[in-house]
């Protein structure tokens, strides 16, 4: 089911962005790239798009991907000894060198900050046993997010016959990585420092993203270059509570199309607050108590074209068939996944509106002892 409606919404984004440019009123900007997208990162709707939907090489954009999986994999911080085949790898690298001892949390920054090639393929082989195989587990999570144009060789974005995507589908994948808390940390740094080598010593990593610094509010994502897929940028950026990604593909002007797209995208996007229903319930087992309220925190605000209407958002509460008593007020239990047209936007903690006591063995024998009592003052009333 998570799967369809990951289908559906890629399938939703494209159908927006061949339709091209969402008017506003305002007048959209003319950009250099051959191909773009600006989507809302709460609900996915394309505020710009340019040939958003064609296939494309993307270049070292291709390790959001590889990244993503890395932090996935686990064992985060275990140290282990680099693949010295692995790490030959031509154009950027981390300074990896044979023998260096490394973790995988050290290999992910150099995949974000310099864009390492030899970080990218040194996590493959890490995690599959090869780049072949690794290939295979990136295509098999893009399949399950529905990036219908995207087809991945390499790790790192190095070409290979059938290596690419599309602006549309890089949007996407950025959105789902974004989620990813560690991914989101390292993508928005300007530099950061880790230990690796032979033995292992700090040293400080760059980040080859410049808009980090060139325009307020933007967070990441990653950057990318070959002769064949040109300039190709992903970013995110944040203003007001305002959350926006835009990608572009074969962009020579890239740094100032981005900054020029998102002054265009703020001005397209208003913040909807949604009232979250109230009248959840949830059934409670070994309880005092059947049935418990759940009720959200607060309000959401939510970031939407101008065309978007509260009424477009339906919700779906994510619990247990029981709760176990005791449950205290306060308590999470449960979640709200609140979904825009079937596409997942967020989720929600909801909390235990009263306290639940567990039944107890002395409970009982009171709740016995009243039956006994109630059944005997009956008796009497009735007896001949």
């Amino acid at each position: 089911m998570k799967r369809l409606v990951s289908v559906f919404a890629a399938v939703l984004l494209t159908a927006f962005c061949l339709c091209g440019t969402v008017s506003f009123g305002a007048e959209a900007p003319e950009i250099y790239a051959k191909a773009a997208v600006l989507i809302s990162a709460d609900t996915g709707e394309v505020i710009y798009g340019l040939n958003a939907a064609e296939k494309l090489p993307m270049a070292s954009t291709t390790k959001i991907m590889t990244t993503l999986l890395c932090l996935e994999s686990g064992g985060l911080y275990d140290e282990f000894v680099v693949d010295s085949e692995a790490i030959k790898a031509e154009g950027s690298s981390m300074g990896l060198r044979e023998g260096d001892i490394v973790t995988k949390y050290a290999l992910c920054c150099g995949m974000l900050l310099p864009s390492g090639n030899d970080a990218a393929n040194a996590a493959a082989v890490r995690i599959s046993g090869s780049i072949e195989a690794f290939a295979e587990l990136m295509n098999e999570r893009a399949r399950k997010m529905g990036l219908s144009k995207t087809f991945f060789v390499t790790p790192s974005g190095l070409e290979g016959e059938g290596h690419g995507s599309s602006a549309a589908d890089m949007a996407l994948l950025a959105r789902e990585a974004l989620k990813n808390e560690l991914f989101r940390e390292i993508c928005s740094k300007e530099s950061i420092k880790v230990s690796f080598g032979a033995p292992p010593y700090e040293r400080w990593l760059y980040n080859t993203n410049k808009l980090l610094s060139m325009y307020d509010g933007v967070y990441g994502v990653k950057t990318g270059f070959t002769d064949e897929a040109g300039r190709c940028l992903v970013s995110a950026c944040q203003r007001d509570g305002k959350n926006l990604i835009c990608v572009t593909l074969n962009d020579r002007n890239d740094w100032n199309d981005h900054i020029a797209l998102y002054e265009y995208g703020f001005d397209a996007v208003r913040q909807l607050e949604l009232t979250l229903p109230k009248d959840i319930t949830a059934d409670v087992a070994g309880g005092t108590s059947e049935k418990l309220r759940l009720v959200p925190e607060n309000s959401t605000y939510i970031v939407s074209t101008v065309a978007g209407n509260a009424d477009d958002f339906t919700y779906t509460v994510l619990r247990p068939p029981f709760l176990y008593a005791p449950v205290k007020a306060g308590e999470e239990a449960a979640r709200l996944r609140i979904s825009y047209f079937g596409r997942e936007v967020d989720t929600v903690p909801l909390y235990a509106a009263e306290d639940v006591q567990a039944v107890t063995v002395k409970t009982k024998k009171a709740e016995k002892g009243l039956f006994t009592r109630i059944k005997e003052f009956f008796g009497r009333i009735f007896s001949p």
